[in-house]
């Protein structure tokens, strides 16, 4: 239990001021314990750091498999049911405490956050393209979607599904589930005129 509330304080510690600003006698404070509990858990701060990444991907990747147990299995209600896998997803994995983590890890450089640059591209937020391409692979096998490069549609989908929480995030813009919603409805309905059937964008273009 205490080295959970470690690494939970940790991460908030380590989110809010950058690894640079962070210090141990920090995280102490902010844990409610002395420096030398710490260090009885982790030699320093980057072995630290690597545990608060290692717990954070650990929860993410729950969340992730869970969300992806619910992606839609069959074409009937396809917009709909891709709009709330996109708003379960940017709920319980993007703007959920470990997925904020992780997406500001990704976006640090070594310097602000060493480890960062092997997060993408072999853990955590990179486990969902191959999961979702062969989710989208079996909509194109069953005629629902035209698809020739199955990660390449999975990459366009979660881009467009989230472009318009990013653009609000960049803007300065706390991200609420009005904003989360609005962006899902307008990243399916755009991949699906990319990506959808002939019938699939003429449902898109009717429920506009």
């Amino acid at each position: 239990m205490k080295r959970d509330f470690i690494l939970c304080s940790a991460a908030r510690v380590f989110y809010r001021d950058g690894y640079q600003g962070a210090s141990i006698d920090l995280i102490a404070s902010e844990a409610g314990v002395s420096r030398q509990t710490i260090y009885n858990h982790y030699r320093d701060k980057e072995a630290l750091l690597a545990a608060v990444i290692d717990d954070a991907i650990k929860r993410m990747s729950a969340s992730l498999l869970a969300v992806l147990a619910t992606f839609p299995q069959t074409g009937e209600n396809l917009e709909k049911d891709l709009v709330a896998f996109a708003i379960r997803m940017s709920c319980n994995c993007v703007y959920d405490p470990s997925g904020a983590f992780l997406r500001k890890l990704m976006q640090s450089n070594d310097t602000d956050m060493p480890l960062a640059s092997n997060i993408c591209t072999t853990k955590g937020p990179a486990q969902a393209i191959p999961a979702i391409a062969a989710c989208l692979s079996r909509l194109a096998l069953a005629g629902h979607l035209r698809i020739d490069d199955p990660h390449l549609a999975a990459r366009h989908f979660l881009a467009l599904i989230n472009a318009d929480t990013q653009y609000h995030t960049l803007a300065g813009q706390s991200i609420d589930d009005s904003i989360i919603e609005k962006s899902a409805i307008n990243g399916v309905r755009t991949f699906l005129r990319a990506f959808g059937t002939e019938f699939a964008r003429r449902e898109t273009l009717l429920t506009q």
